[in-house]
């Protein structure tokens, strides 16, 4: 039998929506094209899912639940433990068909991808610690609690780690007994159809895993679906506030991880080098189109001028090219639209007077990539707080630096903004970059390093960046509703309207 990955993997392949355990034709004849960034040409199509379609997959998930959530933790955790295995075999597999719809270097997709079989491991095993408590209290009562799994969930997922980010979400979900309906980003919807069908290799059952691929409208379908009980949502700011608005007219729990627009603190005693090969790190890897991209450089006077020389020496170094190949360090942007959006935001800084000290040289690229969609590192020197690109999310690999005197001017241009997402900061002073980490809002802040994520590392936003949180014992608790048991053990009854002491 042919692996899923490598049929995906030719162009023009529509396998069609999976739910139920196959793949379904689409009940209408639209379709969404898939690009290859990397050349800008067209790289396959999707179905464009229908209400009707959406209705299919969701009742999928319904019928699934009740074996699924009936299982003992221990039986689920060998499930999700199998699932990694698959998923860990697949790996060589899995980074090329990333690369190829994202533009994402191999080699960064190869190495993100060695870690994703942690998360359903990782969750599978602290689910079985899951423990409720009990207590005995006035009147001799005894009280449980209970954790009980929610239903049928949806999961929407975002373009620029397709993998990994539905693997977070999805792993806590499974592990706390939901089935999943699962909507991907119409830019990157291959790779969750693999991973679906991988779950059910792995011998998950039929309409545990559901994926419904489509355009806003398949998404605003699945959170307004009757039987959806849970949404989780990565993506931006404003998708998140219909959502939000969607789970709170339903009354259900929602997670969104949003935009951010991340402050990045550069003490007078930080490791130079350290500090600029972690802004190098935090601003072009992905090509700096993660939400948590190190895209606000606020560097402290003493060491500016020679911090703003090394990073942008650096910068210019980075190897733009075919993703495949393994001298590659970045690739293009997913888009046109995400190209010409770079764009706009360098032609705006030019005419708000930042200095651009890298990325001013002409983009040459062979033939084969001469239509995609890459765009030089570029690097903003002397950026003010009331410039456009200190202030607002690009989502590409355009940034500022500015500078700072006092600790204090730091912790107000990094709260600058409505974003609370990531934040780091460089010190040799740990007491220092504890003080500062106390005063920035950010849901996430990493102290002389950026951007590392772990399953048991809680991650998660505040203000525009979101609420909620991924990782840990809150991801999966989130996904579960606590049930209070109450147990009378006292001989007798009470009878309040025969003047009995109830509330005694």
């Amino acid at each position: 039998m042919q692996n899923i990955i490598e049929e995906l993997l030719v162009p023009e392949t529509n396998k069609g929506l999976f739910y139920g355990g196959a793949f379904h034709a689409a009940s209408q004849p639209g379709e969404i094209v898939v690009m290859n960034p990397a050349k800008g040409i067209r790289f396959t199509t999707v179905p464009d899912a229908s209400p009707q379609d959406v209705a299919a997959a969701v009742a999928a998930a319904r019928t699934a639940f009740p074996g699924w959530s009936g299982l003992d933790a221990f039986d689920r955790s060998k499930h999700l433990r199998a699932f990694a295995e698959v998923v860990r075999d697949n790996i060589p597999l899995l980074a090329i068909l990333e690369s190829t719809v994202t533009g994402r270097s191999l080699r960064e997709m190869t190495a993100q991808m060695g870690r994703i079989p942690e998360w359903l491991e990782y969750f599978a095993g602290i689910a079985l610690g899951l423990e409720g408590e009990s207590n005995v209290v006035k009147g001799g009562y005894v009280t449980l609690t209970q954790y009980e799994p929610l239903g049928p969930v949806a999961l929407l997922t975002p373009w620029n780690h397709p993998v990994l980010i539905l693997i977070k979400k999805l792993a806590a979900a499974l592990a706390a007994g939901n089935t999943c309906v699962i909507k991907p980003s119409e830019l990157a919807p291959v790779s969750p159809l693999a991973i679906a069908v991988l779950a059910k290799q792995a011998g998950l059952p039929d309409g545990v895993v559901n994926v419904v691929t489509g355009g806003p409208a398949t998404g605003a379908a699945l959170c307004a679906a009757d039987d959806i009980h849970y949404i989780d949502l990565t993506g931006g700011t404003d998708t998140g506030r219909k959502v939000a608005s969607v789970a709170g007219q339903r009354l259900i729990k929602s997670t969104l991880e949003l935009g951010g627009k991340t402050p990045v603190v550069v003490c007078e005693d930080a490791e130079i080098d350290a500090a600029v090969a972690g802004v190098l790190f935090a601003a072009f890897v992905a090509s700096g189109q993660t939400c948590v991209a190190g895209s606000r450089i606020l560097v402290h006077s003493q060491i500016y001028d020679t911090f703003v020389q090394r990073l942008a020496a650096r910068a210019d170094q980075i190897e733009l090219g075919d993703p495949m190949k393994d001298t590659t360090q970045m690739g293009p942007v997913i888009s046109q639209a995400a190209l010409e959006r770079c764009h706009r935001f360098i032609a705006t800084a030019h005419s708000e007077g930042g200095r651009q000290v890298a990325g001013t040289q002409a983009l040459e690229m062979p033939s084969e990539f001469a239509k995609g969609y890459y765009i030089r590192p570029t690097v903003f020197a002397d950026v003010r707080p009331d410039h456009q690109l200190f202030q607002e999310e690009v989502f590409g690999p355009v940034i500022s630096i500015t500078r700072f005197e006092t600790d204090d001017q730091a912790i107000a241009l990094a709260n600058t903004g409505d974003f609370g997402l990531g934040v780091s900061i460089w010190s040799r002073d740990i007491a220092r970059a504890h003080r500062l980490s106390r005063h920035i809002r950010g849901g996430i802040i990493w102290l002389n390093d950026h951007h590392r994520n772990d399953p048991r590392s809680v991650w998660g936003g505040v203000k525009d960046s979101g609420f909620g949180k991924e990782n840990g014992w809150d991801a999966l608790r989130g996904y579960l509703s606590k049930k209070s048991v109450v147990i009378r053990t006292e001989p007798g009854y009470d009878d309040w309207f025969a003047g009995s002491n109830r509330y005694g």
